[in-house]
């Protein structure tokens, strides 16, 4: 896998985490979708893990 695309994919499991707190916090609030709040808490964990592991292997080379 190319460096550009292990960025790409890195940033999109970042960004999936995200997603997934935000899911979160609205299964919190009382409606779950498909999977309970804590469910989504550790996909968005584990989802974060891996993309700073990803990151951490591209060297953080961000072209502007």
């Amino acid at each position: 896998m190319r460096s550009k695309d292990k960025l790409a994919a890195g940033k999109a499991l970042i960004y999936v985490s995200i997603v997934c707190v935000v899911l979160a916090f609205i299964g919190a609030l009382g409606t779950d979708l498909w999977l309970a709040s804590t469910q989504w808490m550790l996909v968005g964990l584990t989802s974060a893990i891996w993309g700073v592991f990803v990151l951490i292997e591209t060297g953080f080379k961000v072209e502007r």
